[in-house]
């Protein structure tokens, strides 16, 4: 696994210099980034972290990216089809909170990697934490510590997140900068916006009734959310995530599978991202894939998320893996 990431998720790291102040203005450093101004490569580590390290650094690597929509979109809008599937994030803020679980898998010369997440999120103050846990080595053994995430509207913190950060920091990044709106970079969509993405639905048919593995009944509907759409579909203060993706994606038409229960809340949507590693023209470049994939259930549980105090927050350097 290893040596295929090595040929593979490693190779499709774009790294660029750049100089920027950190967030207190208080100094300016040099550091070399892997796609995004998010994912600071420094220094290379063992084999076995780089692994890890650079699955992030390729999940983010967005600034750029061009690539060819995976799936076809079918004939017709779906009319009824897709209002019902747009109106999932409005369900799900009805719903207060939810425990959820994430699956992030990366697609690239012909090896598939995984990061995990489990947590909870409240969707009525845009609030949550999730722990991640990343790919082992060839192995099976465990090359990262779970990296915890507190998601808020403007900003993801990290903790555990890369070498160089002190034991019991947080790292802050801006997600009103991300290029993605947030969508891969931080090794799971956001719950809300991937509820939100679906009101950009189009193309959509209801595939039928199915049981999810938990044993809740769903109807099935699959189609293709345009990220523009679903934007400008938001109320314009929560707009600023979905713009940036707009943006930042080059293929801005996002396939789907959604799965809704008999009340309309959404249990289950997986989204499949495509973007180039290399250049903006489409088919420049090797194509990246990226199939996100978030469970909703216990609905109504108490999501507790306290933010790091600013003592807390590290605003040096991260070290992460060279591609």
């Amino acid at each position: 696994m290893v040596a295929a990431v090595s040929t593979g998720v490693r190779a499709m790291a774009v790294r660029r210099e750049w100089r920027r102040r950190d967030r207190t203005g208080s100094r300016a450093h040099t550091v070399s980034v892997a796609g995004s101004p998010t994912t600071v490569v420094t220094r290379t580590t063992t084999p076995a972290r780089t692994t890890a390290a650079a699955f992030l650094c390729a999940a983010a690597a967005l600034t750029g990216c061009g690539g060819q929509a995976a799936g076809t979109a079918a004939d017709s809008r779906g009319g009824a089809e897709a209002r019902t599937v747009s109106t999932a994030a409005d369900t799900l803020v009805r719903a207060g909170t939810s425990r959820v679980t994430t699956s992030m898998r990366m697609a690239s010369g012909g090896t598939w990697l995984t990061i995990t997440g489990s947590g909870g999120f409240d969707y009525a103050r845009r609030r949550g934490r999730l722990t991640l846990v990343l790919p082992p080595d060839a192995t099976g053994a465990a090359v990262h510590k779970p990296i915890t995430e507190l998601l808020t509207p403007d900003a993801l913190y990290m903790k555990d997140r890369g070498e160089g950060v002190p034991p019991g920091k947080w790292v802050r990044v801006d997600t009103t900068r991300l290029p993605d709106g947030n969508l891969v970079t931080g090794g799971a969509t956001e719950p809300l916006a991937a509820a939100e993405l679906l009101r950009g639905a189009e193309h959509v048919t209801l595939l039928g009734p199915e049981t999810l593995a938990d044993g809740t009944r769903t109807r099935h509907y699959r189609g293709v959310a345009d990220i523009a759409r679903a934007a400008h579909a938001m109320q314009p203060a929560a707009r600023g995530p979905l713009e940036a993706a707009a943006r930042g994606f080059t293929v801005t038409r996002v396939p789907f599978d959604a799965w809704l229960d008999g009340q309309g809340r959404l249990r289950q949507v997986s989204q499949r991202f495509t973007f180039s590693s290399g250049g903006t023209a489409k088919g420049a470049g090797r194509n990246v894939t990226v199939v996100s994939t978030t469970r909703f259930d216990g609905f109504g549980a108490p999501v507790p998320v306290t933010l790091p105090r600013p003592a807390d927050i590290w605003t040096g350097e991260i070290v992460s893996a060279q591609p």
